[in-house]
């Protein structure tokens, strides 16, 4: 099973007080860097008072563009440590504001990557995130009487078998829909066999990359 960086699936806002300062930590997932650029715009928007608003983003499939920028402070104490964060948590597509507000206590270099990290760190700890994984598209026509029965098979198999449902649809018979990693496929295709006597045949498709809310 191909193995993806996660994501986040929906904005997070967390307040980090160290000696005065105020860090306030926005988390949002976006599909490009453009999304990205405009989230920092809107903040820096309206947090135009702030001392500084830092930024660290990761976007693609496999996080494969990467941005941060420390926006005034030290060079290499903030942005490049948020960044890392997102980094370590294995996480792509979203990307991350630290607006602080200064305290009028100067925290130092040290200081400084601590409480940046620490913001993001914090902030992760209350995202809900979004695995990926390549599964692969299965299909099973069966007659509407039995479409309740096959349902339930398949929602309680995937909880088991790291699958996800997909849409059902509803023509002569009715199409239910699932996606299961590939090595799994013999074990889905024996469950059906099983509850049909083998007079339910599994359609394999294609596969594709999936997000899967852990």
């Amino acid at each position: 099973m191909s193995r993806y960086p996660a994501t986040i699936a929906e904005a997070v806002d967390h307040e980090l007080v160290i000696r005065k300062s105020r860090f306030l930590t926005h988390l949002e997932p976006v599909g490009s860097v453009e999304e990205a650029e405009a989230v920092i715009a809107g903040i820096r928007k309206t947090a135009w008072d702030a001392a500084h608003n830092c930024t660290a983003m990761v976007t693609g499939l496999r996080g494969e563009q990467a941005r941060s920028s420390d926006d005034g402070e030290p060079s290499g104490t903030a942005g490049v440590p948020m960044l890392e964060v997102l980094r370590r948590r294995e996480l792509t597509d979203l990307v991350a504001v630290v607006t602080r507000y200064f305290g009028g206590v100067k925290l130092g270099a040290g200081g400084l990557v601590r409480a940046y990290s620490t913001a993001v760190s914090e902030a992760l700890d209350h995202a809900a995130l979004v695995r990926r994984m390549a599964l692969t598209q299965v299909r099973l026509d069966v007659d509407h009487a039995d479409a309740g029965r096959f349902d339930n098979l398949l929602r309680d198999w995937a909880g088991h078998h790291g699958a996800t449902l997909g849409s059902p649809s509803y023509g002569a018979l009715a199409s239910l829909e699932v996606w299961a990693p590939a090595p799994e496929l013999d074990d889905l295709r024996q469950a059906v066999a099983s509850a049909s006597g083998g007079g339910v045949i599994p359609v394999v498709g294609g596969e594709r990359v999936v997000d899967v809310r852990a």
